[in-house]
Parts: structure tokens; C-alpha cells; sequence
């Protein structure tokens, strides 16, 4: 059974994913927070299993919670619950450490269906968790792509919210290659960090 950990500033969309996860199965428990400072002291005294973090009112908000929570406590799983309009949003949000980004106008059981795989890929302690309403990203090989195709692989792990040692270990590089990679991305695709990275890429195609 799970504890799930809702935080989104609007009282009725709180009141909403309250609803739409009492019904997805094996979750025992879930509490809802205002606020990214509310949602760190929440968890620290009662770690969720899964934490659904809204980003509809400002995507600046929730990137930051969820940069915070992740910053003390890496172990924990975030999903990001938005509208996801702009593939920026979603890449802002994947670069920040959320395992998925729900989207607030998919239908219903899909939105549980989502909510119960996280749950159940939290339990095995697998990545699989990064399955979302959305398709997990992956690497595609586009005609126009200024990228060679290791940094297309390393482009759509950065995608998936990976760090460079989990990029290294899953690719079989070292750790200073793989950053040699992400320098030579940015500088081919004119951005200054993942997060554009992320977005150019899912504008353009190079990860779908």
C-alpha cells in the first residue's frame, strides 16, 4: 500500500487529484499541501511514496518544489500534474528530476492508469516510473539533426531526467565523456543548459 503526497496552490484541484487518487489501486493514504516550503516539511516528517506536484497555476513554482524536494531527498518520486501545452514545460520539468508530467485535460482512466503504474514501478524500485500520460521520451534519429547519433542517445536520456553518471552507466561512458557530449549538444544546438536543451529537442523531434 501506498502514501501518496499531493502539492498544488489551488484548493480545488487539490481537491480534485485527492479524488482521482482515492480511486487508483493501492493507495492507502493521501495528504495535500499549498506550497513547495509546505510540501519539503511534509515529506520530511512523512515520506509519500509518490508525490504529484502542480504546475498549472505557474511552472516556475513547481519546477522549483520540485527541484527543492529532490535536492534533500533524491530518493523521492515526482510526477508533475499540468497542462503541458508547451513541450518547454514538460522538459523543464523532466530536467528537474519528475519521473513523468500528467497532463490535467488527459481522460480520466488514463490518468489513473499513469498514477497506478508509477505507484507500482515506485514499489519495484524500477525507472519505469518515467511513463507518463505523455510517451516517455526517446531517441529518434531526425533527418535535420545537427547531432551525431551518441548525442542523440545522450540528449534523450537527458530527456528522461538522468544524471550524467546514470547517462555514463547506461550508455558505458565515463563520466567526462558524457559531459563532453552535453557541452558539444548545447553548442550545436545553441542553448545554455539541459533544460533548453531538452525543449529544443523535443520542438525540433530529436527525442519524441
Amino acid at each position: 500500500m501506498a502514501a501518496v503526497l499531493i502539492c498544488e496552490a489551488r484548493h480545488k484541484v487539490r481537491d480534485g487529484l485527492t479524488r482521482l487518487m482515492s480511486v487508483v489501486a493501492g493507495v492507502h493514504g493521501i495528504e495535500s499541501v499549498a506550497g513547495g516550503e509546505e510540501l519539503l516539511a511534509r515529506y520530511t516528517a512523512h515520506p509519500a511514496d509518490l508525490i504529484v506536484i502542480g504546475t498549472q497555476r505557474s511552472v516556475a513554482s513547481g519546477v522549483h518544489a520540485t527541484r527543492q524536494l529532490l535536492a534533500r531527498h533524491p530518493q523521492a518520486g515526482v510526477l508533475v500534474f499540468g497542462s503541458g501545452d508547451d513541450p518547454g514545460d514538460i522538459a523543464l520539468a523532466i530536467a528537474a528530476g519528475a519521473r513523468g508530467y500528467l497532463r490535467w485535460d488527459a481522460a480520466r482512466p488514463d490518468l489513473v492508469a499513469v498514477l497506478a503504474h508509477a505507484l507500482i514501478a515506485r514499489a519495484a524500485d524500477t525507472s519505469a516510473a518515467h511513463h507518463s500520460v505523455l510517451p516517455t521520451p526517446t531517441r529518434t534519429r531526425a533527418c535535420d539533426s545537427p547531432l551525431s547519433e551518441r548525442e542523440l542517445q545522450v540528449l534523450a536520456l537527458m530527456s528522461q531526467g538522468k544524471t550524467n553518471s546514470q547517462i555514463g552507466g547506461e550508455l558505458y561512458l565515463a563520466h567526462d565523456t558524457v559531459k563532453t557530449h552535453a557541452r558539444r549538444i548545447f553548442r550545436k544546438l545553441g542553448v545554455k543548459d539541459r533544460a533548453e536543451a531538452v525543449a529544443h529537442g523535443l520542438r525540433r523531434g530529436y527525442v519524441t
